[in-house]
């Protein structure tokens, strides 16, 4: 299946999120076939990663962003975490420190981009500042509306040097995330991620909604796309992903280097050391 096709969100299209369908099971007649994809696809975007880390010409963002409780966590450990940590960091954004506060909203973001051969991956991201601060009314209207522009400008940016931006937005809905609540409450391993503010957002769940909507309308275009990933089912979530990312790296298509030395003399050289030691 083409996961792209399915879950981008087309440039210059207005979103409408209740529209779009938060269960699915897409091609896989169960979970133990979705899960066996997701683990042929992981192993192909590693020897991908493996690959464009070597060849230090091209790199690629990957930008997760969702309600809480949609999987992101999980996501990263299942399939994007399962990249060589060599060449790949994750990077979660909370809420800004005092320091990042006395900065642009996008001086944090910034020294978190992929250098050439690299995947940066961001839990949260520079979404945020047209997100929370947009719906808790933190900064005035004015404000978080001028950043749409500014966060084209950088993505645009960021294509133009080399990287790659997969945007991803895990479309849960409110009845899977308040099992999910549940099940952290009932598992003592999970209480650490217990929050009241997570609880009080879903007072807020049309107003976050129109802002993931006007988000993802505003700032998305064919060089750094929106993908809305259905994520009721956690391992159609992690499938389609692992789809995209895995599809992405082929189109990147990164070459092992040329090789610059004379094989046959180093062969002749280990060869004469392995004679030498076993004389």
């Amino acid at each position: 299946m083409d996961f792209k096709k399915l879950h981008q969100i087309e440039p210059g299209k207005s979103v409408k999120l209740k529209s779009i369908e938060t269960k699915q099971g897409g091609p896989f007649k169960n979970k133990a076939e979705a899960v066996e994809f997701t683990a042929d696809r992981n192993e192909k975007i590693r020897d991908l990663q493996y690959r464009m880390f070597v060849e230090q010409k091209q790199s690629l963002l990957i930008v997760l962003q969702a309600p809480d409780a949609a999987g992101k966590d999980g996501l990263i450990r299942k399939v994007l975490g399962q990249m060589n940590p060599q060449g790949c960091r994750t990077y979660p954004f909370k809420v800004p420190s005092e320091i990042e506060r006395a900065h642009d909203f996008l001086w944090r973001i910034h020294q978190c981009t992929p250098a050439t051969g690299m995947v940066s991956i961001f839990n949260r991201s520079h979404y945020e500042d047209v997100l929370v601060v947009r719906v808790e009314d933190l900064v005035p209207k004015k404000i978080w509306n001028e950043r749409y522009e500014i966060i084209n400008q950088f993505e645009a940016n960021l294509v133009a040097a080399g990287t790659t931006i997969l945007k991803f937005f895990l479309h849960i809905s409110p009845e899977e995330q308040l099992e999910r609540f549940k099940k952290r409450l009932d598992n003592p391993d999970k209480h650490w991620k217990l929050n009241t503010g997570d609880y009080a957002a879903r007072d807020k769940w049309d107003q976050y909604r129109e802002a993931y909507e006007d988000a993802i309308a505003k700032c998305n275009s064919k060089q750094s796309p929106w993908f809305v990933i259905p994520a009721d089912n956690k391992w159609y979530r992690d499938a389609s992903v692992a789809g995209i990312v895995h599809e992405t790296l082929t189109q990147m298509d990164p070459k092992m280097p040329p090789v610059d030395v004379d094989l046959d003399e180093i062969r002749a050289l280990y060869e004469r050391e392995a004679a030498e030691q076993r004389s």
